[in-house]
């Protein structure tokens, strides 16, 4: 028996004593897909024009090997694939679309030029989520898409959020999985504006007409997303979270929880359900803002486990889309998506083996003592050993994964200068 096996099935007994089944928790965690994002492997650039990135957006430091096309970003989210356990997605940005010949702007891209991402999709075994790209454009440059004064201006980022949602739906039809396009809009000023009202009532009109098209599948799940403010939009945020949530609410469309988009002493954790009592379905931005919405690469922090097991601990694994957001450019990138993808995953396998109903149970009693008490050792049972369990399962190295890392750093990455 294998050190392994060993350490799972002292795993095993200790968690079976207090009612949790570490085999069922393992199946559990397999039917939850996470979907993981491209923008960390080339520090969000995109490939359909060299405008500098914008719309309150930062990626910072220059490790090298940043994937500088579509065919080395594939290889290197196959590679990063490799070493992440369970089902997956990818979630791309519309500004990933393969352009060739003339040029095609953002108001007028479509299916053909994302073929082959959906090609590497079926090849690959996972489905697509997709995002409009309201920033990094000249008709960004002025801090206003969907909520421009400008009619013209509006009207280029309307026509590319509908064409957003005909990419979505051709996703679904060729891939037969629920695509979520999630709208996040980075409108707002740098200072206090006069006219709060009037951005707003363009962003909601904005959004009634780009969703206006009755023949999308309802496979194409739209989401739209707040902000409390960002670069540049320190004041005045337009689609702020009272806008958003109350437009997800009357329109039927899910809300993104990003964990960098509130105060810093608010946490999505803490949203979960009470979004949920509302909203049939939610989409989650896991990410990790240090002082602000800085987009750090996951880490197993309080944070994350909390949102993991307000997921499991609410039965909600079917109404939350899980989706990661983050970039960094002082690491490897690779090894960027493996970090954080494995840390969602770790926090949901830890909160599908707490034995929650022994919480839930003396807090009915009111023993809040107890509460406290058990919730406390509950952190130390070995959730460790499982988790080397699955990724056994899985065919997948444990601890050294690194080194996979490092090999392609030295065989790829590092010729791309």
């Amino acid at each position: 028996m294998s050190i392994t096996q060993k350490g799972f099935e002292y795993a095993k007994e200790r968690y079976a004593a207090l009612g949790v089944d570490v085999e069922k928790a393992m199946e559990e965690l397999d039917r939850i897909p996470l979907s993981i994002h491209c923008w960390q492997g080339d520090d969000v650039r995109g490939f359909d024009s060299d405008e500098a990135l914008s719309g309150g957006i930062a990626a910072t430091g220059n490790y090298p090997g940043r994937a500088r096309n579509a065919e080395e970003l594939k290889a290197d989210i196959e590679k990063a694939f490799s070493l992440i356990p369970g089902p997956k997605k990818l979630n791309l940005h519309a500004m990933y679309a393969e352009l060739s010949g003339p040029r095609v702007d953002r108001d007028a891209i479509g299916p053909d030029n994302f073929r082959g991402w959906v090609d590497w999709a079926k090849a690959q075994g996972v489905g697509l989520d997709f995002n409009p790209s309201f920033f990094s454009h000249p008709k960004a440059a002025e801090g206003f898409t969907i909520a421009s004064a400008d009619e013209n201006i509006r009207r280029f980022w309307v026509e590319h959020g509908k064409r957003c949602r005909e990419i979505a739906d051709y996703f679904v039809k060729e891939l037969n999985e629920d695509c979520v396009v999630n709208f996040w809009m980075p409108d707002g000023y740098k200072d206090t504006p006069a006219d709060l009202t009037a951005p707003r009532e363009r962003m909601v009109r904005s959004l009634d007409e780009i969703f206006s098209d009755r023949t999308i599948s309802p496979r194409v799940l739209d989401a739209v997303e707040s902000k409390l403010f960002g670069i540049g939009v320190e004041s005045y945020t337009v689609g702020s979270h009272e806008l958003l949530y109350g437009y997800a609410l009357t329109r039927g469309k899910l809300y993104c929880l990003d964990a960098g988009h509130f105060h810093p002493l608010e946490y999505i954790s803490d949203k979960i359900s009470a979004c949920l009592q509302y909203c049939p379905k939610i989409l989650l931005h896991v990410s990790r803002g240090v002082r602000w919405d800085s987009d750090h690469v996951v880490a197993l922090d309080n944070e994350l486990e909390r949102i993991a097991q307000e997921i499991v601990r609410g039965g909600y694994a079917q109404r939350v889309a899980v989706a990661l957001d983050y970039f960094d450019a002082s690491i490897n990138r690779v090894a960027a998506w493996v970090i954080g993808s494995r840390n969602a995953k770790k926090a949901l396998l830890k909160a599908l083996l707490e034995p929650y109903q022994t919480l839930k149970q003396v807090e009915s009693e009111g023993d809040l003592t107890a509460r406290l008490a058990y919730g406390e050792q509950f952190r130390t049972l070995p959730f460790a050993e499982v988790w080397n369990m699955y990724l056994e399962c899985k065919g997948l190295p444990g601890d050294d994964w690194l080194d996979e890392v490092r090999a392609y750093e030295k065989d790829i990455l590092s010729a791309r200068g």
